[in-house]
């Protein structure tokens, strides 16, 4: 009678827990239903709020080389290795940002705070923008607006992504398909307001004013920090009572080091919660290697709003009788493609991997990966090959020592680099995201995605110190590779510099991904060694 008492129990529960998600509250505290909340219909709002997002850092970051050059007249090598340095600290503060989330304040609530520290910084940036600069003070303002637009970009940065890819349940087979697909279509947004905002904003600075510029942005972040909150009460919110981040990952090296101990043996128990701890940094660890392995990528990607963007200055930029496009808009190629192809790898591209291979994403985050980074080697040598024939013409053309005179060269010969870059981010920057993301225990996503920031922050870091070093050391020899005038510097030789880097990184990226085990999902390996090939 009692077995069939239980029974009865477990068949009355069993619904009832399936309607709800493991782990997830809603709004009001309470076991989160299913079907009232997360999925698609949750992560659009936070969808809207990071395409805003990058509208308003993408507004700043895109044409900031020129605002440097330009009102602020700081020569080109040093703008752009400030700015380097600006983006690198902007990349690296997700890093100890997302451990803050996720051990006190909360994603959702790291998110508004980011928000708000973005409308502040942007309005000061704003109004600083709007009057010439005639003191030092000035530019003091400027570069503290500056920096707080990092902060807020490094408090929203890894939140945003983990908070909505929690809304899709990796336990539920439907939902974890979904979450894939949303890696994929979480770029795409980011890059269709990356694309408006090159292009509006960078337009709005060079014909109307800085002010403006920068304004349009505050006032967009504004409006999508009221659509963020509308969606609160749909949203799936995480909570633990584990210890934070900093305690857990310090008490687990203690323990791994003392387990290194000669002629000691410690014994770690799982009641005391030190064994979760140490797999947690042993998860972490097994990462670097593919972390490091990456940093090159990103040193090429933060020369397409510095030099790329100085070198379609001096092109033909025309387009018809009266329209001029605006040097940083060419960036827009990249967001453009991006658009374009992330439908054709998602609907396309997966399906028919999916046939060859038998996997339900196609091919593996490191496959991805590792294709993005050899596309990356094939965009910077053409960069490369574009500026060797941009200086061929300044030289033909007789304007070699007229830094400010248009060349008889148009922009589309820069246009292919552009796009090569925002194809290898469709495979290297989405699969870094999916991959961070996944490979890291749960309780530490956002601490995941931060670590995937870091990559392109420690890379914008290396960039500002590997301009400097070569700017001062070609300086002494004779003209820089940075020189003022362009038809005088040589940042074709900078460009070959970074192929060969690039080259070196791919094959250090396949050795790793060679070796490298997947995290074990419900006791079975997403994949094993050797996978890469």
């Amino acid at each position: 009678m009692r077995d069939r008492s239980e029974l009865l129990s477990l068949v009355l529960i069993q619904p009832a827990m399936a309607e709800t998600v493991a782990g997830a509250v809603d709004y009001r505290g309470q076991p989160a239903s299913r079907a009232a909340t997360g999925g698609w219909k949750s992560s659009v709002f936070v969808m809207a709020m990071e395409i805003a997002e990058r509208f308003a850092y993408k507004g700043v970051a895109a044409n900031l080389i020129t605002y440097l050059t330009g009102p602020l007249g700081q020569p080109m090598a040093r703008a752009a290795a400030s700015i380097d340095a600006w983006k690198g600290v902007s990349q690296m503060l997700p890093l100890p940002l997302a451990c803050v989330a996720d051990a006190w304040i909360g994603r959702y609530r790291a998110i508004v705070l980011a928000s708000l520290i973005f409308v502040v910084s942007m309005g000061a940036l704003s109004v600083s923008s709007a009057f010439p600069v005639f003191r030092a003070g000035h530019v003091a303002i400027f570069y503290v607006a500056l920096y707080l637009v990092a902060l807020g970009e490094g408090a929203h940065k890894p939140c945003a992504q983990a908070f909505a890819a929690d809304q899709f349940d990796e336990k539920d087979p439907r939902e974890s398909v979904a979450r894939s697909s949303f890696f994929n279509w979480w770029y795409f947004g980011m890059c269709a307001g990356t694309a408006v905002t090159t292009m509006v904003s960078s337009y709005v600075q060079d014909n109307v004013g800085w002010g403006l510029g920068f304004g349009i942005p505050c006032i967009v972040i504004a409006a999508s920090l009221a659509v963020f909150l509308l969606g609160s009460r749909s949203y799936r919110y995480y909570t633990t009572t584990e210890a934070s981040p900093f305690s857990r990952v310090g008490k687990a090296f203690l323990a791994l080091i003392e387990s290194w101990t000669p002629n000691r043996r410690v014994i770690i128990s799982k009641e005391d919660g030190n064994a979760a701890a140490v797999e947690e940094v042993k998860s972490v660890l097994r990462l670097l290697p593919i972390w490091a392995s990456c940093i090159i990528y990103a040193i090429i990607f933060s020369q397409t709003s510095t030099f790329f963007t100085k070198q379609a200055a001096t092109l033909d930029r025309r387009i018809g009788a009266k329209f001029k496009v605006p040097p940083a808009a060419l960036q827009t190629f990249i967001s453009v493609s991006i658009v374009v192809f992330i439908p054709v790898y998602d609907r396309l591209f997966v399906p028919l991997a999916r046939r060859c291979t038998g996997r339900p994403t196609g091919i593996t985050m490191l496959q991805r990966i590792g294709a993005g980074l050899a596309l990356s080697l094939v965009a910077v040598a053409l960069s490369a090959l574009v500026e060797m024939k941009r200086l061929g013409v300044a030289r033909d053309a007789g304007l070699v020592n007229t830094p400010k005179a248009q060349l008889p060269m148009s922009l589309w010969w820069m246009v292919p680099q552009y796009v090569l870059i925002g194809v290898a981010d469709v495979f290297a920057m989405i699969g870094l995201q999916e991959f961070f993301y996944d490979q890291v225990p749960d309780a530490a996503r956002s601490l995941g995605l931060a670590l995937f920031l870091s990559i392109f922050g420690v890379g914008h870091l290396l960039s500002s110190l590997l301009i400097s070093v070569i700017d001062k050391a070609t300086a002494k020899s004779g003209t820089s590779w940075f020189s003022n005038n362009l038809n005088h510097a040589h940042l074709d030789y900078f460009y070959w510099l970074l192929t060969g880097l690039c080259a070196v990184e791919l094959v250090a990226f396949v050795l790793f991904s060679r070796v490298y085990v997947y995290k074990r999902k419900g006791g079975n390996d997403n994949a094993g060694h050797g996978d890469f090939v």
